[in-house]
């Protein structure tokens, strides 16, 4: 069958993505699921910086990669999109978890469920699915997507392919929903929600009545802010150079909001927390802003680093700190969640209303309009915007 996708074939095209058009728009076959896999029809798909820094050239690039020893070439041309949401309309052979009519988030890491990363409880480290991600294709090396002209394979980004009408992905990427869930908020709950609350729940473990400073007010920043209300942090620090998010960071739960370009954030966290704050998030993708995170903590506080910073990037800071100050720096990939755990618990917070996920969506807009979605991400004037099919 035939389905309409957004294919990433150059890292380096510059803004604005509306002129320069990165994501192509085009027509492209999919295979049948084979087995252990699953054909979805697309409900929603955000738009995230993830992925703009996939578009961008920050976390990958066209050329050779290691890899457990092994040597990778990274992903190209690739169906882009890995915050999705959608229906089952076939299952392969053997699928037995999942049916036809079933809704369904994505995970954009596929678990194998067996290496040593998914028996410790952390399967967003998994080895079979960190190394498929990094290929293209499904966790048992299988493309389902091709030219229609000639047949070549056009790549799976993390195993989702978000960005299309139809995808096949294996059984191992998706997690079986509530149908009470308007689908395009639930696809916020397969990279937003359980980044942000899962780094604020799951990797730092917040204790009630701590403080928290969150950098970066993005969709995962903001979905940490909402996570420390959630955990019962006081005060909550929200820090963003744009203020027109300010508003929004207050209505899910920030007692203080910050502009490093009106004042040194560092010094107002201290002086707002008697000294430093418990907690404090990076979740923006930059060194700079991860050393003020680790900065603005206090002595035997914790920094989560939650963005993602381009590959060259390297993180200075006083090493002395954390021996004479027991400081503690730690990173949270897909908020340590264990995925079909993690959404079916958090999509039923929200059903019951304690997290405010609906304010997180800013807008819906049709995959034609996705490279000036990207202009509008990059600028920083949206939060989350969804494609719909």
């Amino acid at each position: 069958m035939k389905t309409r996708a957004a294919v990433l074939y150059d890292t380096s095209k510059p803004r604005p993505y509306e002129e320069s058009l990165p994501l192509v728009i085009e027509e492209i076959e999919i295979d049948p699921p084979g087995a252990g896999e699953v054909l979805v029809e697309m409900a929603g798909a955000g738009l995230c910086h993830s992925d703009l820094s996939v578009i961008n050239g920050s976390i990958m690039r066209p050329n050779l990669r290691k890899y457990g020893g092994e040597t990778i070439r990274e992903p190209l041309p690739v169906v882009m999109g890995h915050e999705a949401s959608g229906i089952v309309r076939e299952v392969g052979a053997g699928v037995t978890d999942f049916k036809p009519d079933d809704h369904v988030v994505f995970s954009f890491v596929p678990m194998c469920g067996r290496c040593e990363f998914c028996i410790a409880g952390k399967p967003a480290l998994c080895k079979v699915g960190g190394k498929s991600n990094l290929s293209g294709t499904l966790i048992n090396g299988s493309v389902r997507f091709r030219h229609t002209t000639n047949g070549k394979p056009v790549l799976h980004y993390l195993g989702v392919a978000g960005f299309s009408q139809y995808t096949v992905a294996a059984q191992e990427s998706l997690v079986k929903i509530t149908n009470e869930i308007e689908l395009d908020k639930a696809a916020l709950f397969g990279c937003a929600i359980v980044t942000g609350v899962g780094a604020v729940i799951n990797t730092a473990k917040l204790v009630p009545g701590s403080s928290a400073a969150i950098f970066g007010l993005g969709g995962v920043g903001l979905s940490a802010v909402m996570g420390a209300k959630l955990a019962g942090a006081n005060p909550i620090i929200a820090i963003d150079p744009v203020i027109s998010k300010f508003e929004l960071a207050r209505q899910l739960g920030a007692d203080y909001t910050l502009s490093p370009e009106d004042s040194d954030p560092i010094k107002a966290i201290r002086e707002l927390t008697g000294g430093g704050a418990d907690y404090a998030f990076a979740a923006v993708g930059s060194a700079k802003v991860l050393a003020q995170a680790y900065d603005s903590t206090k002595r035997g506080g914790t920094t989560i680093s939650i963005g993602m910073p381009h590959s060259e990037q390297q993180l200075i800071i006083p090493a002395y700190t954390l021996t004479y100050q027991e400081k503690i720096l730690q990173g949270s990939f897909m908020g340590s969640a264990i995925p079909s755990r993690d959404i079916p618990r958090l999509i039923d917070l929200y059903m019951k209303g304690k997290l405010p996920v609906d304010l997180l969506l800013s807008e819906h807009i049709i995959l034609d309009n996705i490279n000036a979605g990207f202009d509008k991400l990059a600028q920083g004037t949206t939060v989350r915007q969804m494609v719909f099919f």
